[in-house]
């Protein structure tokens, strides 16, 4: 799709790889509704502000109407905090699928009408290399995040009649706040990422892997 006429919507752009994302997508000329759970929160020029909970269906229907103009949806917002799925909290696992799983669903589902409506466009699914990798530890997030990849798939086939193409983005840890413990040697650069993700989109490609990590994981699952 031309990146320059859309009109993006992007979930969780108050801060971090959101943010990246819709100021980038502001840069090559796209109208950007800024969504967050508190849109005072967004103080990026020429974004926006649109109040959107992801895990608050009303919410989600509500920033359909407002942003009925939409062409991109990117579904970004996510939380990890669920921990370990055997021991970890149960209601940060609910909470983990509820946002990564169900928010992604709720939106896709909101905006898919939307989007069709408008003459077709792309929805890009922020997913994870834990997609594929299910360590202990992350057990929660990376099984929310295996059924986000699992719901870009089916959505995918779904909408492509539609004239909306879907993409999914696996990436490691970025420098965000959300990796802030994180080492960052081991910490891709968001910018880079998130400009890798939206000529992906404008490609129309199904997959974007994003850094070496994942590219490596992939290559492994692939038997490569």
């Amino acid at each position: 799709m031309e990146l320059t006429s859309a009109v993006a919507v992007v979930t969780g752009a108050n801060r971090g790889f959101g943010r990246h994302l819709a100021g980038q997508l502001i840069e090559r000329g796209a109208k950007v509704y800024a969504a967050a759970r508190n849109p005072e929160s967004v103080d990026l020029p020429g974004a926006i502000p649109l109040q959107l909970d992801v895990t608050d269906p009303e919410s989600v229907a509500k920033a359909a109407v407002t942003a009925a103009d939409a062409t991109l949806l990117i579904n970004n917002a996510g939380v990890a905090v669920g921990g370990p799925v055997l021991d970890g909290d149960l209601d940060g696992i609910r909470l983990d699928m509820e946002t990564n799983y169900f928010g992604t669903l709720l939106a896709t589902r909101a905006f898919a009408p939307v989007i069709e409506g408008n003459g077709g466009g792309a929805v890009l699914n922020v997913l994870s290399v834990l997609s594929w990798l299910h360590p202990g530890g992350y057990g929660s997030y990376s099984a929310a995040k295996a059924a986000a990849w699992a719901l870009t798939n089916a959505s995918r086939d779904l909408l492509a009649p539609r004239g909306i193409t879907v993409t999914g983005l696996h990436v490691g840890y970025m420098d965000t706040d959300m990796a802030a413990a994180v080492p960052p040697e081991q910490k891709s650069d968001p910018a880079l990422v998130a400009a890798l993700a939206l000529d992906a989109v404008a490609r129309g490609d199904a997959e974007i892997l994003g850094d070496d990590l994942t590219r490596g994981v992939k290559a492994q699952l692939s038997g490569q």
